[in-house]
């Protein structure tokens, strides 16, 4: 008798296999896999395969998955070609700034640009820019420059160094939540001094561009870094927030404001590989608590990552964001829930017990990563992380409660503003403190089969875990 599986297994084999199939087609070569009969025949056969879920049908839905992976990273991968051509000439560039502009180490203003037109032609992808001068250019901003184009790294198309900006238009009404959040930043600057006010606006909007060079810097060598940049962490403990706050009314309240909350983030953040990711992961688990039903972490982690780089096959391309995205919320949605059960039993993790087993989660699968992409790593992240992760939900709080003062009663704004700013000092000081070690960090080179062999040990580990608690990993939801 033929066996029938969930639904479910379906998917994740799907989505697996579309996250294969795409990474794997910037090795073959692009015009292989562009004729639409791919997908239709992918399409075909995941139907039959889902209306019928047969065991022996994973295999189907695989190579369906495969079948439109490939296809729409060769398709992406013909929309570049253009680039080849031009690469190594000198250019006139018209882009949209995608994200935040940052200052490099050189005092340069480094943007990432999209929606291109090069020498008046349009073309897909995206370009890494630093140019000299200052000018002030802001997100959303069409900007045009000049220069030299290079070849690109990781997900960019191409690069462009000492570029010359020759105008910055601002388009009206423009980009209202990023105006928004720098109204709103501004006002947190008056009740809370620096640099703890700019370490604050980094936690609650995820605005790391704004952070003196010397507090970055800090940051980065005590290896806290992804909680200043907006990402999963700083969604997921506002949705978490928003939900607990409104459900004792009504769980439909509740998921509303969730669902709020997750949408302007993105809309003030910026819709980066890592925003993406946790947006659609927060959404879908907000979702499945809503309506009581349950994802398990192995079909929701591969079907996010499958329908972001649908969206765009270049997140999969050595896009180090998407990579550790990833990494860290396997670490939240498997491995840390295993440890609480394997260490705890079925005593229910409080607050703090579960920031510090979430941190050490992401921290383990997420520091092969960092190791093979910087060569380094940091000795005091953890202590740092569960010196200051506890902390970060108050923080945010009262950062907003600051915020909040000095727009409606600007008098009281430094009183109001007090405890946000002694608990961001305690943060600022151990975080400097920490970075100041000599030891702080270690320089390392792994190769990509040690990587190998570190996730293949872990993953190994999980299912001892899995194994001894017998812990039904659906029953953890990342909203709860």
């Amino acid at each position: 008798m033929k066996r029938r599986i969930h639904t479910s297994w379906f998917v994740a084999a799907i989505s697996v296999a579309i996250v294969v199939g795409v990474i794997s087609a910037q090795h073959v070569p692009s015009d292989w896999f562009v004729s639409l009969g791919w997908p239709v025949a992918a399409v075909f056969l995941a139907g039959i395969s889902f209306w019928r879920r047969y065991a022996f049908m994973l295999l189907f839905v695989a190579i369906a998955g495969l079948f439109i992976g490939l296809w729409r990273g060769s398709d992406l991968q013909q929309q570049l070609t253009p680039f080849a051509r031009i690469v190594n000439h000198s250019v006139t560039i018209v882009g949209m700034v995608s994200d935040d502009p940052d200052i490099g180490k050189d005092g340069s203003l480094v943007v990432t640009l999209g929606n291109l037109q090069i020498d008046g032609h349009a073309i897909a992808g995206t370009v890494w820019v630093s140019a000299s001068g200052k000018r002030d250019v802001k997100r959303s901003d069409m900007v045009t420059l000049h220069g030299k184009l290079l070849a690109g790294f990781g997900s960019f198309s191409a690069s462009m160094y000492r570029a010359q900006i020759t105008s910055v238009q601002r388009p009206v009404p423009g980009d209202i939540a990023r105006q928004a959040r720098d109204w709103f930043a501004n006002a947190v600057r008056k009740a809370i001094p620096e640099p703890e006010a700019s370490l604050g606006i980094g936690y609650l909007v995820g605005q790391r561009s704004a952070l003196p060079v010397e507090l970055d810097t800090a940051l980065r060598l005590a290896g806290i870094t992804h909680v200043v940049v907006a990402s999963g962490y700083n969604l997921t403990i506002l949705v978490r927030l928003a939900r607990r706050l409104f459900v004792k009314v009504s769980k439909y309240l509740a998921a509303l404001a969730g669902a709020v909350m997750i949408v302007a983030f993105i809309a003030v953040t910026g819709a980066s590989p890592s925003m993406s990711r946790a947006g659609i992961v927060a959404g879908l688990s907000l979702l499945a608590w809503y309506y009581g039903r349950k994802f398990h972490p192995l079909v929701l982690l591969p079907f996010a990552a499958a329908v972001t780089l649908l969206a765009n096959p270049s997140y999969g391309w050595n896009d180090l964001g998407w990579q550790l995205s990833f990494a860290a919320f396997a670490g939240v949605m498997v491995l840390g829930p295993l440890m609480q059960a394997y260490f705890f039993g079925d005593k229910k993790p409080g607050i703090v017990r579960q920031i510090i087993g979430e941190t050490i989660a992401a921290e383990l699968c997420t520091l092969p990563v960092i190791v093979m992409a910087f060569g380094q790593f940091s000795n005091v992240s953890l202590v740092a992380n569960l010196l200051i992760l506890p902390f970060v939900p108050l923080a945010m709080l009262c950062t907003f409660v600051a915020g909040i003062a000095s727009i409606a009663i600007p008098s009281v704004a430094t009183t109001v503003g007090f405890p946000a700013s002694a608990l961001l000092q305690y943060m600022v000081q151990v975080t400097e403190y920490l970075a100041h070690i000599p030891w702080a960090q270690t320089q390392l080179s792994v190769t990509s089969i040690a990587v190998g062999i570190y996730y293949a040990v872990l993953a190994g580990v999980c299912v001892y875990m899995w194994r001894k608690t017998k812990l039904n990993l659906r029953e953890a939801n990342l909203v709860e």
